[in-house]
Formats: C-alpha cells, sequence, structure tokens
C-alpha cells in the first residue's frame, strides 16, 4: 500500500538513496533539507520527489514543515530521520556550539519529527519510524563525543518510543550504518580511510542503496512485527 513518507537529510547521499528506495516501492516521498538549494532543485528535477526545507533541529520550524507536508501532500505515514552532521574535535577541544549542534540537530531532530507526525500516526493504527545511527554510537569513536552520544541516544530513543507505538500499529526501528561511500566519507583523508576500511572484515565501504533497502524493508508491511530493534549494517565492522 502507498504511504506518504518523509526523509529528513532526504537529497543527498543515504538519503537520498533512502528517498529514492520508498519512491521506488510505490510510496509519495518528501525529501526535507536543511541548507543547499540549488542541490534540493537539481535533486527534485533529478527524481521527481519534492523537496522541502527546514531545521530538524528547530522544533517549531518542524511542526510547521510537517503541517505543511501534511496540507499540501497528506498525513504522514512514514518518517526516516536521516539529517546529521558533524563537528568533530577532542572534548578539550570542543566547543560548547559544536556539542550542541550536533546534539540539537541529530538526535533532537528524532524528537522533533516524532512530535510532528506520531500522533497522526497513533490515531490512524499505522507508522514507521525509522531513526538512522550510526556504528560510532555503537562503539564510539575517537574526536566524536558529541557524534557518538547522540547517535548513542537515538537507539534509547528508538527502544522507548517503539513501547509506546506498539499497540498503535507504529513500529520504530534504527539502522546503524557503518562507513558508506557518501560525501562525508570521502572527506576523510586517505591514509585514515584506509586504516577504517582495514578494519571492516568485508573489506570495502558499503554503498548508500544498501542502508535503503534496510530502511524500505522496515516501512513495509513485512515489517510489522520488528519494532525496536537496530539493525545494523556495517559489513562486520561491529558486532553485539
Amino acid at each position: 500500500m502507498a504511504r506518504i513518507a518523509i526523509v529528513t537529510g532526504g537529497t543527498r547521499g543515504i538519503g537520498e538513496a533512502i528517498s529514492l528506495a520508498l519512491k521506488d516501492r510505490g510510496h509519495t516521498v518528501v525529501a526535507n533539507y536543511a541548507g543547499n538549494d540549488e542541490k534540493a532543485k537539481a535533486f527534485t528535477e533529478k527524481t521527481g520527489i519534492a523537496a522541502y526545507k527546514w531545521d530538524v533541529g528547530d522544533h517549531e520550524a518542524t511542526l510547521a514543515g510537517v503541517a505543511k507536508v501534511a496540507e499540501e501532500v497528506g498525513p504522514v505515514d512514514i518518517v526516516v530521520n536521516n539529517a546529521g552532521i558533524t563537528r568533530d574535535g577532542v572534548l578539550h577541544k570542543m566547543s560548547f556550539e559544536d556539542w550542541n549542534d550536533v546534539m540539537r540537530i541529530n538526535l533532537g531532530g528524532c524528537f522533533n519529527m516524532a512530535k510532528a507526525t506520531f500522533p497522526g500516526m497513533r490515531e490512524r493504527k499505522w507508522g514507521r519510524i525509522v531513526n538512522i545511527g550510526s556504528v560510532n554510537g555503537q562503539a564510539g569513536q575517537y574526536g566524536q563525543v558529541n557524534y557518538a552520544a547522540a547517535k548513542s541516544g537515538i537507539h534509547g530513543f528508538t527502544k522507548a518510543l517503539a513501547q509506546e507505538g506498539a499497540k498503535y500499529g507504529v513500529t520504530v526501528n534504527a539502522i546503524a550504518p557503518g562507513y558508506i561511500d557518501t560525501d562525508m566519507v570521502a572527506a576523510v583523508p586517505a591514509p585514515v580511510l584506509e586504516k577504517i576500511v582495514a578494519k571492516i572484515p568485508v573489506g570495502r565501504l558499503g554503498h548508500a542503496y544498501e542502508i535503503a533497502r534496510g530502511v524500505a524493508f522496515l516501512c513495509s508491511e513485512n515489517g510489522e512485527f520488528v519494532t525496536g530493534s537496530t539493525l545494523s549494517i556495517n559489513g562486520g565492522q561491529h558486532m553485539y
């Protein structure tokens, strides 16, 4: 059955792959983005997927943005919380702003999007929320206390909200990607990236479509008995 989906950070990288995967499965997809109007326009022209601009870390802007989508497209049944930023640095050099911005967007964005959509899902007795965590939220990562904390928080958020949604037909799950061949990873210096790949048992970076396929399954009717789970897609880099 076709549903209406919002993918935050949905015009680039993993988000773009998720938007396309959900569209390919017949859903009406809206891609949220925060900043780059030119790339968002190019994304819409290429894919036919509408792009709506707001900062998911801004509570009021998120409520208004989702309300606009509901008015112009329809009630939202699927939310993929993919939007995220990095502000890396060791703790003794990390500013409060670097900490706060990552927490506000990466973790706060999940709360804001849920506040905007979860009540309607409950009322309609159907919904899918998929939160994109990270292998670094599971295992930790040097120089990323802010990012690791936010992504780890996503996993706890997922388990708690899953318990609230279960009896209403709303599933809440997370996916924890490993290192994926996106622009963000491409910015990592080559010697560092070589060391990262050396620690991945399958011997390569992941592809964005591999994350998207996991999201598509969790958002489908076939995923209705899966809730409160974290699906790790990391090539065996971290297992637990």
